[in-house]
């Protein structure tokens, strides 16, 4: 059976990402080398398909790329235990409600400044500008 090569644009389009992201993600590895045709054009088929999917997912999800690349190592042997994705996920679940902490004290803070202005007034006492204006 044949296996359905794509050229660069068509596996862009396949998984909804740029050319040159794809050749930046074979640059440092996450995405193997793919075959080359006789005339030395990239090829791939559908394992790159998956792959790269998997990828922009995890990008999606706020995953770093050696995060990534530490899942696409464990998820290549479907026999290993879980444990460590489940440390990864755990730990990159952990950022991310910090990260949500952060913001959500930001946005209080600036609520508190935005109900100090009373607009009408001029900037030279402009009760945001003053809060933001360092000491």
């Amino acid at each position: 059976m044949a296996v359905n090569r794509l050229k660069i644009g068509d596996l862009a389009f396949e998984a909804d990402t740029k050319v040159v992201t794809i050749r930046y993600y074979e640059k440092i590895g996450l995405l193997p080398e793919p075959e080359r045709t006789e005339t030395n054009y990239r090829t791939y088929d559908t394992a790159h398909v998956e792959r790269l999917r998997f990828i922009r997912r995890c990008r999606a999800l706020g995953f770093s790329l050696d995060q990534i690349r530490e899942l696409l190592t464990l998820t290549s042997d479907v026999g290993h235990p879980c444990d460590k994705v489940d440390k990864i996920t755990a730990s990159h679940l952990a950022d991310v409600e910090a990260k949500i902490a952060d913001l959500t004290n930001l946005a209080n803070e600036l609520r508190k400044i935005s109900r100090s202005c009373r607009g009408g007034g001029t900037i030279s006492n402009c009760r945001i500008v003053q809060a933001i204006t360092p000491d």
